[in-house]
């Protein structure tokens, strides 16, 4: 998740970028059409086999939600500020936590429940709410967000029988026409100098997606979502060298907090881990013990 983070914010640096010089649409657009092409190589060795699935349908909800969440969050990035945009985007994890429990049951303990708050309690730093009043900007980006946890919790229901490299083509080989129909209304052919960032995109979203996918492979959403909000700390890097935006103490303190909150969560889950498999172990043992061995007089007993 937190390789995901990092891909993710710099694809958000070249998104911001590219929706100055291009329409959200198109650049959505293009984010699927590079993205296809950067796992074509994976699908050709793996063969059209790997895409074999009973869960067509489930794709192509996923597909339909994270189009939408895809080109709402877009546009909250050409209206917002690159730092306040990411920021905005990290109510996702804390409705993502919420639907792990209610939907898919997943075992949330009071600890995480803290810890995510105390988290969102972070971007609420950032955003001072109150301060000014809800831009559409923001609105959209809120929406995303919103969105975003839905399309997160279909990727953990998928991720349970299909493999990432099949979740992540399905989800670019079903949005890539998808997205094109939107893209037509507002169509102008990008200049020669944005096709490098373009392809790049391209690569940073596919390579972001892959280490997403995984990351709910391995663990409960609820576990590996805390580990987004480094994508905070890489976003204000960019920002810093990429845009001249020089993050604030708001910024860099509701980013500690944030931070903080997500190592907490690291340490503590280790913990419980730990613990799990020395209580796992240890009641092995004890089975082992009290199981009496079989009687090697037992056939002359019964004769």
């Amino acid at each position: 998740m937190t390789g995901a983070a990092l891909f993710f914010a710099g694809l958000s640096g070249v998104i911001r970028h590219l929706t100055h010089e291009m329409h959200p649409f198109e650049v959505a657009f293009f984010r699927n059409l590079f993205g296809l092409a950067f796992l074509l190589p994976w699908l050709w060795r793996a063969g059209l086999g790997a895409l074999r699935t009973e869960r067509l349908g489930l794709y192509v909800w996923r597909a339909v939600i994270g189009l939408t969440a895809m080109l709402t969050s877009f546009s909250a990035l050409a209206l917002l500020p690159f730092a306040q945009a990411v920021a905005i985007s990290f109510a996702a994890p804390m409705f993502a936590t919420i639907g792990a429990a209610l939907i898919l049951r997943e075992v949330v303990r009071a600890r995480r429940w803290t810890a995510t708050v105390i988290g969102f309690a972070g971007v609420l730093i950032i955003l001072r709410p109150g301060t000014e009043g809800l831009t559409v900007g923001a609105a959209l980006a809120l929406l995303s967000a919103a969105i975003s946890a839905v399309s997160v919790l279909i990727i953990k229901h998928l991720s349970r029988t299909e493999s990432s490299n099949a979740i992540a083509t399905y989800m670019v080989l079903l949005m890539t026409p998808m997205s094109l129909l939107p893209a037509l209304l507002v169509w102008t052919w990008p200049e020669p100098d944005l096709w490098w960032l373009l392809v790049g995109m391209g690569a940073l979203g596919t390579l972001g997606h892959l280490c997403y996918i995984r990351a709910f492979a391995l663990a409960d959403a609820s576990a590996v979502m805390p580990y987004d909000y480094t994508r905070l700390v890489f976003a204000s890097i960019i920002g810093y060298f990429a845009f001249a935006e020089l993050p604030n103490l708001w910024t860099w303190s509701g980013a500690a907090v944030i931070v903080g909150a997500a190592i907490y969560i690291a340490r503590r889950e280790a913990r419980l881990s730990q613990s799990a498999a020395t209580q796992a172990a240890a009641s092995a043992g004890a089975v082992v013990i009290a199981t009496p061995a079989p009687s090697p007089h037992r056939e002359d007993h019964r004769g």
